[in-house]
């Protein structure tokens, strides 16, 4: 019997998707459950598993085609894969083999079969590039015998051509002067989208101060110990941080409130997006409810999040309906920046380097780990007054983090 298998039910924000890579060929036996292709779309990649156990009998798209939901993208014919031993033992009885005996000299074929299949094609085997592969190679170049592999025996993929450029490997004429042309992702063209969406939409100032982190630190060396026996995870600064704003936007709604034509909409609750960077660019998972989570509750969330992000196992349900954003430049040494409003949210709070400076500390210098915060927002409805205020509610419950543990 054949089953059409069918691009996932999209949604709304969603309009189509690019196939990113098929994992299975025409002729192959798949498993029910098993990922056959990777789905591209502006947000995450979408894994398309199979809906029976059977054979791979055909493929209407090729990797790079643009496909829409509930579109028919291949077809199993189911069982398949199961009916083939049977028939091959009743052939032989006809052919009057005993089974046993026929099993028996079908072996060393079949060894030298696996044995051939399990070697890797040799460098650069063009024999299963894809279509989306061959422009790639053509647009910049490419002679794929330079490319080494890492598809299924070996087959050079899509991604091993560009990363193949991205490592300096393209030798084009120019000399000293290469360039490189390398198709943007889906993913990387909506953040390109969204940023000038921000910027030509949104009247964006940000304001800044600094925190003092001694006492998290402190807390965090006090306490480590103890909350990751009792929860299974580490006390990290992420959940402070989420804390602390999530506890602001409570009482400075405005900040947490986002822009509907002529409307303003209040959200009652702080779904915190958390922005994660991946090979494919930055992801926002949201955090939904902190207001009413706990500390363990927040970094099991994030670390699951995380794990998700690299994994590239993220849904489109993740990403969807954050209230505010928590950006972290920080991992990656930045001192200071001016971060980019996520619409239709209305701000977003930029976490920077942990850095050690001299401060004036109760008349004396001291020497104290400090970070710059910034808050951009939007000032057509935050004003400054307020950003000014949320930022200062923030820094009070980070150098007083104990207050956050008794709501205050």
């Amino acid at each position: 019997m054949s089953i059409e298998v069918k691009v996932p039910v999209l949604p709304e924000s969603v309009s189509d998707a690019t196939i990113a890579g098929w994992h299975k060929k025409v002729g192959d036996a798949v498993k029910r459950d098993e990922n056959l292709v990777d789905l591209e779309t502006d947000k995450v990649v979408l894994e398309v598993p199979s809906p029976v156990d059977g054979v791979l009998r055909e493929l209407k798209v090729a990797e790079g085609d643009t496909v829409t939901g509930q579109q028919v993208i291949a077809v199993i014919e189911e069982g398949a894969a199961a009916e083939a031993a049977p028939a091959a033992a009743s052939e032989s009885q006809d052919k009057g083999q005993a089974p046993a005996q026929a099993a028996d000299e079908a072996a060393p074929a079949k060894q030298e079969s696996d044995a051939r299949a399990q070697q890797p094609a040799a460098k650069g085997d063009t024999s299963g590039l894809s279509p989306a592969g061959r422009r790639v190679a053509e647009q910049e170049g490419i002679d794929p015998k330079d490319v080494s592999g890492t598809g299924r025996r070996g087959q050079v993929t899509k991604e091993d051509l560009i990363n193949f450029i991205k490592d300096g490997g393209l030798s084009t004429p120019g000399g000293a002067r290469p360039e490189q042309r390398v198709p943007m992702t889906r993913i990387r063209q909506r953040i390109a989208e969204r940023l000038m969406q921000s910027k030509e939409s949104i009247a964006m100032l940000t304001s800044f101060n600094e925190v003092n982190l001694s006492q998290v630190m402190a807390m965090r060396k006090q306490l480590n110990e103890q909350f990751e026996k009792t929860h299974g995870i580490k006390l990290g600064f992420m959940s402070f941080f989420a804390k602390a704003a999530a506890n602001a936007l409570q009482r400075f709604p405005i900040v947490n409130a986002s822009v509907d034509g002529k409307d303003i909409i209040y959200h009652g609750y702080a779904d915190i997006s958390i922005a994660v960077s991946t090979d494919k660019g930055l992801v926002t998972p949201v955090l939904r409810n902190v207001e009413s989570q706990s500390f363990a509750e927040i970094e099991k969330n994030i670390a699951a999040y995380a794990k998700k992000a690299r994994d590239g196992k993220l849904g489109l349900e993740d990403l969807q309906g954050g209230t505010f954003t928590i950006t972290n430049g920080g991992t990656f040494g930045s001192l200071m920046s001016t971060p980019i409003v996520n619409p239709p949210q209305s701000a977003i709070l930029g976490m920077h380097a942990i850095k050690e400076r001299p401060i004036a500390e109760n008349g004396q210098i001291v020497i104290a780990p400090m970070m710059y915060i910034a808050l951009s927002y939007d000032h057509r409805i935050i004003d400054g007054k307020d950003a000014v205020q949320f930022l200062v509610d923030i820094k009070n419950q980070l150098e007083n983090p104990h207050r956050m543990l008794v709501g205050l």
